[in-house]
């Protein structure tokens, strides 16, 4: 496939690229600075565009299968999330190119209850107002009907490690292991995302990965 990825440069959307170059597929790494350095192979093409800007993702979804976003806003500007997600929305809408897009976890239920992760009362203060943004970020996907979306929530706990390619997916619930514990890689997330990417089974619906 021919794939677009917003946010390249990024804990998770590096990992998007480098898993999607590893299946074969044609990646554009899409930078707001074209002399920011990156840790892409040849194959590579990069591209600048600003998700924000619906002119922008339409020009960089032209001739593509597959649109990922990755991006996450610098602390204290996380309402852009929110205007990158409209961005997105517009310049796709007609393109029939398809968007997968790397979300938050804290609008993910509790196991067994209808607390969310954001509200429950062990939730760090600090992580509230990205994991607001993310909460409103799926609120617009939600009512989006014209374009053909995908929203991945990771677990509580997501950092770098190991790919391993074993993992579990849900739609609404936070995932826990046995000792009660929600985490997965961002290499494994990677993985799920594009596993979702050549085998769509939750188009226009939010799913979850963990371990």
């Amino acid at each position: 496939m021919n794939i677009t990825v917003f946010g390249a440069t990024g804990n998770v959307g590096s990992r998007v690229v480098a898993e999607a170059v590893a299946r074969g597929h044609q990646v554009t790494a899409v930078l707001r600075d074209p002399h920011r350095p990156h840790p892409f192979p040849a194959t590579v093409r990069i591209a600048t565009g600003d998700a924000r800007d619906p002119e922008d993702v339409r020009r960089l979804a032209a001739g593509q299968d597959l649109l990922v976003t990755a991006t996450r806003p610098a602390p204290g500007r996380e309402d852009e999330l929110a205007v990158a997600t409209k961005g997105l929305l517009s310049g796709l809408a007609g393109t029939g190119v398809r968007l997968l897009v790397v979300g938050g976890a804290g609008s993910l239920t509790l196991p067994g209850g209808s607390v969310t992760l954001a509200d429950s009362p062990d939730f760090p203060a600090a992580l509230l107002p990205i994991a607001n943004a993310c909460g409103e970020q799926l609120s617009l996907y939600l009512t989006e009907t014209e374009v053909d979306w995908t929203y991945l929530s990771p677990s509580a706990l997501l950092a770098p490690g190991e790919r391993t390619g074993r993992f579990r997916l849900g739609r609404d619930e936070l995932l826990v292991d046995a000792d009660g514990t929600s985490t997965i890689s961002m290499e494994d997330l990677a993985v799920a995302l594009l596993d979702e990417a050549e085998r769509p089974a939750h188009r226009r619906t939010r799913f979850t990965a963990g371990y």
